[in-house]
C-alpha cells in the first residue's frame, strides 16, 4: 500500500529545540513571519549566465516521491538555462520540520520546504519565508480556481502565508460487498454516529462460536478525527477563535462533542460492533482491508491503497457527523509549501515561486491528483486527461472534491493556529484512548488531556512573545 506520511508527534526533547530556536529565530521580531521579506518581481531572472539552482526539501516518497520527480522534471525541461529545481527527500514530516529547524540554526535553509498542516504556526513564528501572498500581490496572482478550503486552511490574519500542495481530506470508507450481503444500500454509506451504529449491526457477522469474524466498523484513534468532527460539529479546537484572533492559550478537545464520540466509540466496541484497533493508523487500515472492519475512517490518500489492496469493492461517503444537526465543514491535512526569504538571493526567491507556479497550474495539478490521489489543488486539474481516467476508472476520487466543495467555510473549518499543534493531536490521541482502555470515564480522560497540554502552549506563547 502507498504510504502518506503524516505527524504523530514531536517528542519533547525536540519541541524544546523548537522554542530554543524560536527565542534567537524571532528575536524583535514578534512572531511576525517574515513580514519584512517581499516577493521579488519577474525581472530579477533576466539576463541569468546560469541557471538559478532552487533545492526543494519535501517528503514525498514511493509513488508520491516518483510523480513529484516527474514534476520537477517538467519544470526543469521548460526552463532550461534559467531555473532548476533538485528535489530532495528529507523523510517523513515530523522529520522534515525537525530537518528545518536544525537549518535555521545553522543558516543553511532550502530555497523550498513543504512542512505539514500543524507546523503552520511554527513556520510563521520562525520569520525566514516570504508570505505567499506577497507573491500573489506582486504578480496580481488569480487565486479563483484555487480550492477555497485550502485557501481558508493557510490564510492568517487575512493573508495567504504559504501555498497548498499536498493535501487530503479523511472520508468514510465502506465495503461495498458487505453492505450488499447485509441488504444495506453502498451507495448511501452512513452520514453520523447514529446511523454507523445501525448499520454496524447489520455488518457484523459471528461464527458459530460466537466469535467476532467481521466487525461493523474500526478506525483507528487518530487525533486528526477528532479535529475532523470538532470541525463538522462547528465546535473550535482551541481558542481565540481557532487561535486565528490572537494566540490560543488552551485546546478544547474536552468539548460535549468529543466526550459524546469518545463515549459512542468505547461503547461499540463494548458490543462488538467497533474492533478496537488503538493509535496505530497503518493496523486501521489493514482491518479494513482484510475484511475484519466492514467501515472505517482514513484520509483520501488512502483510497489508491484501499482500492488496490481490498479483494473486495471498495465505497466512499463524506466524513461522518457526531450527530444529524452539526452543520458540516472539512479540515484539511497534509501540507504546504514555504519559500523561505532569509538568507537566499532575490533570483532563488523568485526561481522558488516559478516553479510553485508550475505546480499549481491545472495541467500539473492533474497528473499530481491522478498520480497520488492527493486533492487538486487547482480545481481545473480535475479536468485534466490524467484525473479524469483516474475518475473513470475510481468514481470515489470524486466523493473528496464533493466533501470539500460542500464544506462550510469559517474560523472552525480553518482548523487551530498553534505552535504545539503536533503536541495537542497526540494529547487528544492519548487521552481519547484511556477512555478505551482504561477505567476513567471520556470526561476524564478528554478534560485530563486537554489540561495537561496548557503548560506546552504557555511555554511556546513565552517564547514568541514581544
Amino acid at each position: 500500500m502507498t504510504t502518506f506520511p503524516r505527524g504523530r508527534g514531536i517528542k519533547a526533547a525536540a519541541l524544546l529545540a523548537s522554542l530554543g530556536l524560536l527565542l534567537s529565530a524571532c528575536s524583535g521580531d514578534g512572531g511576525g513571519g517574515g513580514s519584512d521579506l517581499t516577493a521579488p518581481g519577474p525581472d530579477v531572472l533576466d539576463g541569468l549566465d546560469e541557471a538559478v539552482q532552487v533545492e526543494f526539501w519535501h517528503s514525498m516518497d514511493a509513488t508520491n516521491g516518483q510523480v513529484l520527480d516527474e514534476l520537477i522534471e517538467g519544470f526543469n525541461a521548460e526552463n532550461e538555462g534559467r531555473v532548476e529545481v533538485t528535489g530532495s527527500f528529507q523523510g517523513d514530516y515530523d522529520t522534515a520540520l525537525a530537518g528545518h529547524r536544525a537549518a535555521i540554526q545553522q543558516g543553511e535553509t532550502a530555497e523550498l520546504i513543504m512542512i505539514y498542516d500543524l507546523g503552520t504556526q511554527f513556520m510563521i513564528d520562525s520569520g525566514q519565508t516570504v508570505p505567499a501572498q506577497s507573491f500573489l500581490d506582486e504578480d496580481d496572482y488569480d487565486t479563483s480556481t484555487v480550492e477555497e478550503a485550502l485557501l481558508n486552511y493557510f490564510t492568517v490574519e487575512g493573508e495567504l502565508r504559504s501555498f497548498p500542495f499536498n493535501n487530503s481530506t479523511p472520508l468514510m470508507y465502506v465495503n461495498r460487498d458487505a453492505f450488499e450481503e447485509a441488504g444495506l444500500d453502498p451507495d448511501s454509506p452512513p452520514t453520523d454516529l447514529e446511523e454507523i451504529r445501525a448499520a454496524a449491526e447489520e455488518l457484523t457477522v459471528t461464527d458459530d462460536d460466537g466469535t467476532v469474524v467481521q466487525y461493523g466498523f474500526g478506525a483507528a484513534v487518530y487525533g486528526w478525527f477528532i479535529e475532523q468532527f470538532m470541525a463538522r460539529a462547528a465546535v473550535p479546537y482551541c481558542d481565540g477563535a481557532n487561535g486565528r484572533d490572537g494566540r490560543a492559550t488552551e485546546v478544547l478537545f474536552d468539548d460535549p462533542k468529543v466526550i459524546e464520540l469518545v463515549e459512542w466509540w468505547d461503547q461499540m466496541i463494548e458490543d462488538d460492533l467497533a474492533v478496537q484497533i488503538g493509535r496505530n493508523t497503518d493496523d486501521g487500515q489493514a482491518a479494513f482491508t482484510s475484511g475484519r472492519a466492514a467501515m472505517t475512517l482514513e484520509s483520501t490518500g488512502s483510497l489508491g491503497g484501499f482500492i488496490e489492496q481490498s479483494d473486495f469493492e471498495v465505497g466512499a461517503g463524506y466524513f461522518p457527523l457526531v450527530g444529524p444537526d452539526d452543520p458540516g465543514g472539512s479540515i484539511i491535512g497534509g501540507a504546504s509549501l514555504w519559500v523561505n526569504g532569509e538568507g537566499h538571493s532575490p533570483e532563488e526567491v523568485r526561481g522558488s515561486w516559478e516553479f510553485v507556479r508550475y505546480l499549481l497550474t491545472p495541467e500539473a495539478q492533474s497528473v499530481w491528483h491522478a498520480g497520488t490521489g492527493y486533492l487538486a489543488v487547482n480545481t481545473e486539474g480535475y479536468d485534466g486527461p490524467e484525473a479524469q481516467e483516474r475518475a473513470e476508472e475510481s468514481p470515489q476520487f470524486s466523493v473528496a472534491a464533493s466533501q470539500l466543495a460542500d464544506s462550510e467555510i469559517n474560523e472552525n473549518t480553518a482548523g487551530c493556529m498553534m505552535g504545539v499543534m503536533s503536541e495537542a493531536r497526540v494529547a487528544a490521541e492519548e487521552g481519547w484512548e484511556a477512555a478505551l482502555t482504561s477505567d476513567a470515564t471520556a470526561e476524564e480522560a478528554m478534560s485530563e488531556a486537554a489540561r495537561g497540554v496548557s503548560g506546552t502552549i504557555d511555554e511556546y506563547n513565552e517564547s514568541v512573545e514581544d
